[in-house]
């Protein structure tokens, strides 16, 4: 009988690596860097670039869509670990897809980087339309209580903080990475348009009227599309009050999607980036409701450029982390001086 065991135990065990009917299980997929983008218009490929468009074309052409149970679309990976997906717009959206795709067995998100990426508002005060913002901070906009203004002091913030939020309502995030990310991306060619170029020429801020750039600053996270100079100043008063750097960018994913990576893998592998494609308020000659529902060719212009853009900035740092991986496997190496 002992012999007979034996050698049932030693078939069970040169069985284990089989799956149903006797397929070898493959081992999962190790992801080095994975890029979260929100939408796209249509097609990955070949037709008008949204979010993704720039990404898929340059790393998952050759890939096949790998289906994701729970998330809005599906995931892509190519040979060199570099992966990605279209998470949908908005908080809920966008981390219940994220929190799928991190669940499915067949990833190793153990030693992965995040690049949460896509296109934003910015405050005229401090970016304009093509500028590419890598996120020192996020910060949720709509994490506490709010009042109409005539209900309160005149010229007193119309908001306060709700208790009990205060591991999910900003995240500072990895200086050094962030760092890392600024400088590979220093010196990339940012491509501009005539239309964006026309339209800075509205506003009288500095910021607002130069070429686009590389920035860092705070990313704003919120489901309500807030607007105009009052909402915000609300904004930068939040990212102050919270501790945060100057709020430079308005998107609608960011913070959630950090929580649900926090949550499995903590913040120090993951990057915000994000183009902006429009000012978070109208220039001093219209209303913020004629800025929100402008008329035809009254539109800033400029998309295709920021898209370009943000993949051009994001690829510096993706290409960098995969061609040095041996560097950056086990965590952020120091950032060299100057």
């Amino acid at each position: 009988m002992n012999r007979i065991a034996s050698g049932l135990g030693a078939a069970l065990l040169s069985l284990a690596p089989l799956g149903i009917g006797g397929a070898a299980m493959a081992a999962p997929t190790k992801v080095k860097v994975f890029v979260a983008s929100m939408f796209e218009i249509g097609a990955n490929t070949g037709d008008r670039a949204g979010e993704f468009q720039h990404w898929y074309e340059r790393y998952w052409q050759k890939s096949q869509p790998h289906e994701v149970r729970g998330a809005l679309k599906p995931a892509y990976c190519n040979d060199d670990g570099v992966c990605g997906a279209v998470l949908g717009m908005g908080k809920v959206n966008s981390s219940s897809s994220m929190q799928a795709i991190l669940l499915d067995p067949d990833y190793d998100f153990s030693q992965a980087y995040f690049v949460i990426t896509g296109v934003a508002g910015t405050p005229p005060s401090r970016g304009t339309i093509g500028d590419v913002s890598w996120g020192s901070w996020l910060v949720d906009y709509d994490l506490g209580h709010r009042w109409a203004p005539e209900e309160g002091k005149p010229g007193e913030p119309v908001f306060i903080p709700r208790k009990g939020y205060e591991d999910y309502r900003v995240f500072k995030l990895n200086p050094a990475l962030v760092g890392w990310a600024t400088r590979l991306s220093a010196g990339v060619n940012l491509q501009d348009s005539e239309s964006a170029k026309q339209y800075r020429q509205r506003y009288p801020d500095e910021k607002a009227r130069a070429a686009p750039s590389v920035q860092t600053g705070t990313h704003m996270t919120g489901d309500t599309f807030f607007h105009g100079p009052g909402l915000s100043k609300e904004a930068q008063y939040m990212a102050k009050l919270y501790g945060a750097d100057d709020y430079v960018i308005t998107e609608m994913e960011a913070a959630a999607i950090t929580l649900v990576i926090k949550r499995q893998f903590g913040t120090d592998r993951i990057l915000s980036l994000r183009g902006a494609v429009n000012f978070d308020q109208g220039n001093p000659n219209e209303t913020t409701l004629q800025h929100l529902d402008p008329a035809p060719g009254q539109t800033a212009g400029g998309f295709a450029e920021t898209v370009a853009n943000v993949e051009a900035v994001g690829s510096r740092v993706v290409d960098h982390i995969v061609g040095n991986w041996g560097e950056w496997q086990k965590g952020v190496p120091p950032l060299p001086a100057k």
